[in-house]
This record gives structure tokens, C-alpha cells and sequence, in this order.
């Protein structure tokens, strides 16, 4: 099964919304417990959670929760969700620690999945470790709170250490590739598809999504363009031929070269 390219939110205080959400083409839709929900509206969210869950199993076990981090008071009666809820998985925000993510993963079914959202000076500088820790599947780069904790002047080039670091980290640890952060600007595509090729060249191979409308956008740009797709099928074509070295369009046919055309190809519409 392909891993997903779009996790769309939607707060947890909304529960009309979540049959929206997941209706929408998203490959993954994660019910918000942080930022998306005030103090006084967790328990409430909670409950609409648990209750959403009660209701029908089968979607309930696709969701992903993302929960308060491990040094808010609401991180245990968040994970008291989690065991009850029984979702697909969760997203731990400021992430710093191993230990974070062992604790949430005590909450989920044996098949439950950890996304570490990097979003501190500390958590980015132990990516390494948080990469390695059990039940991760991928991690997810929380740019918005990374920037508030390091006082960037918003110029994209302030991330593009942390995020090439992620990348690597993940990359070594055996994992999918990283999630790149939100795209505050709802209506504006233009800087959406701009974050997201951003993104893909430090080496992401997703997005998070605050609104429906930002999910078919990123969609259509990830897929191959039709040139890349006929390039890929003579590389390959090339390589098959079994006349040795090989070229297409003047270049040398290569390992690296088979390797791209073949993921172009696997991320084409079949």
C-alpha cells in the first residue's frame, strides 16, 4: 500500500466535519486536538472523538489523532483517548524525545503508527533518535512553531538546514520520507505549490493540509508530467534492450538513472 502525500486537518471540536474530511480526497485525515481546539473545548473534542469512533469502527481505525504535547496537562487524558478510540494512529507534537513517542505508542492497537512532528531547537537536534524509535512511520516538519521557537525571519531559507536534516535522518533510520509543514495561505496556490517544491527538494514526499481545497492542488503537482513519464518508459525501454550501456536523449543510462525512471513511473496514474 502506498503511503499517503496529503494529511488534511480537521478540529476536533467539529465532528459534523469529519465525514467531510474524509470524503475529501485526502489520503489522510487528521482530527486535531492542538491547536485547532481551545483550552476549555478539549474534553469536549475528545468526547466527539470517542463517540465518532464507537459509531464506525472501520474509519476510525484510518484516522490519525494529532494530541497536546507531553508537557501540556491534557497529554494524558489525551492518550486515555487514544487506547479508548483505538485510531490508526497519532501525531505528537514537539516531539523531543524518544520517550514521547514510546508513551504515545503504549495508547495505540498493535498497529498503530507514531508521526513525531519536529518543531523545536531540541527536537530538531534529535532527529536521529526520534527517526529510530519504534512505531515510527515517517516523520513531520512543524515549520510554523519552528520558526516561532527560533525567531526566524520567515525567509524559506531559514528552513532549509532543519529540513534537509529530517530528510536525512529519516532516510538513515529506514522510514518513509518526512511530511512538510502547512500552507497557511488557504486560497493562494501559487505558495502552496511553492512550499511543496520546496519540500520535495530537501527530500519530502508529502504535505500536511489545513483546508480541502489545498488536497487536489497537491495532488496534480506530484504526479509526473507527461514528458517525464514518456522519458522514464525509453530509459527503461533502453535498459531492457541488452545491448550494454545504453543512452536516451544524449545521457548515459545508469543505476540512478532506472531507479528515477521507475518512481517516476510508480507515481504515475494507472
Amino acid at each position: 500500500m502506498s503511503l499517503p502525500v496529503t494529511y488534511l486537518f480537521v478540529p476536533g471540536n467539529r465532528p459534523d466535519r469529519f465525514g467531510k474530511a474524509l470524503a475529501s480526497g485526502a489520503d489522510a485525515v487528521i482530527i486535531d486536538l492542538e491547536d485547532a481546539v481551545t483550552p476549555e473545548d478539549k474534553p469536549a473534542a475528545r468526547s466527539a472523538i470517542r463517540e465518532f469512533a464507537a459509531s464506525d469502527r472501520d474509519r476510525a481505525a484510518s484516522l490519525l489523532v494529532r494530541i497536546n504535547d507531553a508537557a501540556t496537562q491534557w497529554f494524558d487524558a489525551d492518550l486515555e483517548l487514544l487506547r479508548a478510540a483505538r485510531v490508526g494512529g497519532v501525531l505528537l507534537p514537539k516531539t523531543e524525545h524518544a520517550s514521547h513517542i514510546e508513551r504515545a505508542a503504549a495508547a495505540l492497537t498493535a498497529d498503530g503508527i507514531v508521526i513525531p512532528i519536529v518543531e523545536t531547537a531540541r527536537g530538531l537536534l534529535n532527529i536521529e533518535e526520534l527517526a529510530a524509535a519504534p512505531r515510527v512511520q515517517r516523520a513531520a516538519f512543524g515549520t510554523l512553531d519552528y520558526a516561532v521557537d527560533l525567531d526566524l525571519s520567515g525567509d524559506e531559507r531559514g528552513f532549509a538546514y532543519p529540513a534537509c536534516r529530517i530528510a536525512l535522518a529519516s532516510r538513515a533510520a529506514g522510514i518513509a520520507s518526512p511530511i512538510g509543514g502547512v500552507t497557511p495561505e488557504i486560497g493562494d496556490e501559487a505558495k502552496l505549490l511553492s512550499d511543496l517544491a520546496f519540500a520535495r527538494a530537501c527530500g519530502f514526499g508529502a504535505k500536511l493540509c489545513i483546508h480541502p481545497q489545498q488536497v487536489a492542488a497537491i495532488h496534480r503537482a506530484l504526479l509526473p508530467t507527461e514528458d517525464e513519464i514518456a522519458w522514464a518508459r525509453r530509459v527503461l525501454v533502453a535498459a531492457d534492450s541488452g545491448r550494454g550501456a545504453a543512452q536516451v536523449d544524449g545521457k548515459m543510462v545508469d543505476r540512478p538513472v532506472v531507479l528515477k525512471a521507475k518512481r517516476i513511473l510508480e507515481r504515475a496514474p494507472h
